[in-house]
């Protein structure tokens, strides 16, 4: 029978550490129930976790991994909803980290708490290891005095982000290999197998076709001027993001991907998604319509969507229901709206947030396996026109070299 390695904390707060033989992790978490035992973390003994070729962008530039921040949200829920103070759930969980870097930020975060300083004001003093998301939601579970709530569902929506980011690198492995290997053969195309026959074209003194003319050009600028278009692109690159990082350019940005194919449809649903839970759930805990939209505008991520919200939160302000402000905004999708109207009117808009939020978090994960699917195909059908038409474009050049010389 598997032996299983766990680590609880008692009534007390007391971190507990132990193993357990059982059948599966099912029958161990109802073990340690029955020993009055709240369980933190659960796995098979003798499990090796390799060596990961997984890597992350973030924990590269912060040394905080997303699975470490996942699997800290996760088990603070677990803690806060257990009833155990936030100052010894933070302890108990600064003890279990094994990243020094982590286990570091948690201490400090843990320290300002104990100190006196909000949990969420703590957080944003690393803004590299939590999202202004993480810390929004946060001080919105504060405020609102639902922040196990809060808790849980942040740990729902990273695991969600986490397995989206998962299914999108095993989907895009394929498209990103065509393309390094395709992009490989035009670039050993173009530097030097086409160079060999514009010599060759250029010695028979003989006018090429348009299409020949165009590639022997582009080969010529690509041989000889390579370090001045990855300069172009270095600066073009440079420049984008510091405008991105403007009022004005993130707006114009974001404004731009509302209005994407597909993309555009996407970043709207993941919107009202996030701000369906969040306002349905801060609502539902007893906090004022009013307060909730002001701490739910601190979780939309796309500017062009907290404005409207901003326009939202005035007019109900002025008096009158949600449901019309969103429409107006002509930013929230007509489905979100429609049920919102039947929430005000039916008396349940609270539950009717949370039925948004689920169907929209449906909808989401459709739209991402239709950008996906679609995807494949138009890199294949991408490399196949470039390489197409260099080859034609050298077909023809040698077709009417034989009509010549005939």
């Amino acid at each position: 029978m598997p032996v299983f390695v766990y680590q609880a904390t008692d009534r007390t707060g007391k971190l507990v550490e132990g193993t357990i033989e059982a059948k599966d992790e099912s029958l161990v978490i109802n073990r340690l129930h029955g020993l009055q035992l709240l369980p933190i973390k659960v796995e098979k003994e003798g499990v090796s976790k390799g060596l990961s070729l997984n890597f992350s962008l973030p924990a590269i530039f912060t040394g905080v991994s997303r699975k470490e921040l996942m699997s800290f949200t996760q088990q603070l829920a677990t803690l806060s909803n257990s009833g155990l103070p936030l100052d010894r759930s933070l302890s108990i969980l600064t003890e279990l980290q094994e990243g020094k870097r982590f286990k570091s930020i948690l201490d400090n975060v843990q320290k300002n708490v104990h100190g006196g300083s909000t949990f969420a004001d703590a957080l944003s003093k690393y803004p590299r290891v939590f999202s202004k998301l993480y810390v929004s939601m946060v001080k919105a579970g504060e405020e609102g005095g639902v922040l196990e709530v809060i808790l849980l569902r942040l740990a729902q929506f990273l695991e969600s982000s986490e397995q989206l980011k998962d299914n999108i690198r095993s989907a895009l492995v394929y498209p990103t290999l065509l393309t390094i290997i395709g992009g490989g053969a035009v670039t050993i195309l173009l530097t030097f197998v086409i160079p060999k026959f514009a010599k060759i074209f250029s010695d028979m003194g003989q006018a090429m076709p348009i299409s020949t003319q165009i590639l022997l050009n582009v080969s010529f600028f690509v041989t000889n001027y390579w370090w001045l278009i990855i300069l172009s692109f270095a600066f073009i690159g440079i420049f984008i993001r510091g405008y991105l990082n403007t009022e004005e350019g993130k707006f114009k940005w974001d404004s731009l991907k509302l209005k994407m194919p597909l993309i555009g449809s996407l970043q709207r649903k993941i919107e009202v998604s996030r701000f369906a839970r969040t306002l349905g759930t801060l609502v539902r805990s007893g906090v004022p319509i009013l307060q909730s939209l002001f701490i739910t505008k601190d979780t939309i991520t796309n500017s062009v969507v907290a404005k409207a919200m901003e326009g939202i939160h005035k007019r109900i302000k002025e008096g009158g229901g949600i449901s019309d402000p969103l429409r107006e905004s002509m930013v929230f999708p007509p489905l979100a709206i429609h049920m919102i109207k039947v929430g005000e009117e039916t008396g349940k808009l609270e539950d009717m947030l949370i039925k948004v939020a689920d169907t929209f978090d449906i909808e989401v994960q459709s739209s991402v396996k239709t950008l996906i699917s679609l995807l494949e195909p138009m890199m294949i059908l991408l490399m196949g026109l470039i390489v197409g038409f260099i080859v034609i474009s050298m077909l023809m050049a040698i077709f009417s070299i034989n009509d010549i010389s005939m």
